[in-house]
């Protein structure tokens, strides 16, 4: 529960900055095409409920398994579900995050000295990526030293009773052993350590990818909902229904293999469907004073964008695809391979296509 408190404090962080960030005076207005208050409103409303709607059913579906059979972790479909939606996660990084942010940081608006003299949108992607692998990194670690060093070292002739080493939840893996006896007995089909630190692994993988999807949900948001264009937010809304249905799908497919209790796992998914949506109601509630061309506003909005980008291409590469890919399942599989390469493809296309709209 830990994990999910802390991932409750930064969202409330992202939402409670950035609206006061952005409050600065306008210095670089432009005269906004199409506004209509109240057309604007009816839109608003529409996409709240659209995309929790969308990211609920996203996030719920690969929990099914246990429903549906063909959507069980065991499953080739699985594989191929998860590999759509880790191209849909990689393309909104790239084709749709990162892109904004550069257009943020290198806007006129800003000044020339330092905003237009460094390229800052890659630097802070860059370093976001790193600051990913590190957590991740330090993360697993940590845990997997925590869950195995329960387990204590015989040293000597003495009897030392060693701990059970236990996988949660899978009922898999069982160590039992007795220094004086020199015994051990474990179930069959896994080792211990391979199973607990995989399952390790699949929690904080899921864990830190929320974390990136909360920061660019939020700001996404938030401009919506402090838009006054019709015909902005119209297709923002199909945009983001897609984009969270699938990019939900990747992160349920996560959730459902680290396998947390209930509790936890109803935490993470109502805590993702409603990041966008709680950021349109503040984008809703600012927008009498939110200016989106105000150098504050740009530089706020331009640095969570970049720090969001380089969170979710890490993530997507590494710890979607990459530990999927190069695993055995489809390594030893040639037409898993092939269908997982072209699920891959399809979903980065699709969410490639929607930056014509949004």
């Amino acid at each position: 529960m830990k994990q999910q408190a802390y991932l409750l404090a930064v969202l409330l962080f992202y939402s409670l900055l950035l609206p006061y960030q952005v409050l600065a005076e306008c210095e670089c207005d432009t005269d906004a095409e199409d506004r209509n208050k109240s057309r604007a409103m009816v839109f608003k409303i529409i996409a709240i409920f659209a995309i929790l709607i969308a990211g609920a059913l996203g996030v719920g579906i690969p929990m099914l398994g246990k429903s549906i059979p063909a959507l069980s972790p065991e499953k080739d479909v699985f594989f191929i579900i998860k590999a759509f939606a880790a191209g849909v996660i990689l393309a909104t990084g790239l084709i749709h995050v990162l892109p904004d942010a550069f257009d943020s940081l290198t806007s006129p608006c800003l000044k020339e000295n330092p905003w237009g003299n460094f390229p800052f949108a890659g630097f802070v992607a860059m370093l976001s990526a790193i600051g990913t692998l590190m957590v991740d990194a330090y993360a697993t670690g940590y845990y997997t030293r925590s869950h195995f060093g329960k387990a204590k070292q015989v040293t000597g002739g003495g009897f030392v009773d060693e701990e059970r080493v236990v996988v949660e939840h899978t009922g898999q893996a069982h160590l039992h052993t007795h220094a004086s006896h020199g015994h051990t007995h474990g179930s069959v089909g896994s080792t211990p350590d391979s199973s607990a630190s995989q399952l390790i692994r699949h929690r904080v993988i899921s864990q830190v990818l929320e974390l990136g999807i909360v920061v660019h949900s939020v700001i996404i948001g938030i401009s919506l909902g402090a838009s006054e264009s019709p015909s902005t937010i119209k297709p923002l809304v199909v945009a983001l229904s897609f984009h969270q249905f699938f990019e939900g799908m990747g992160l349920g497919g996560c959730i459902v293999q680290a396998q947390f209790k209930f509790r936890s796992t109803a935490i993470m998914s109502l805590f993702f469907s409603l990041t966008t949506p709680v950021g349109i109601a503040l984008g809703i509630g600012i927008a009498s004073i939110y200016s989106e061309n105000s150098p504050t506003a740009l530089v706020v909005e331009g640095i969570f964008n970049s720090a969001s980008a380089g969170i979710l291409i890490y993530m997507a590469l590494v710890d979607l695809l990459a530990a999927d890919f190069m695993g055995t399942r489809i390594q030893n599989s040639g037409k898993l391979q092939l269908w997982t390469n072209v699920s891959l493809l399809v979903g980065a296309g699709c969410m490639s296509l929607l930056a014509k709209w949004a």
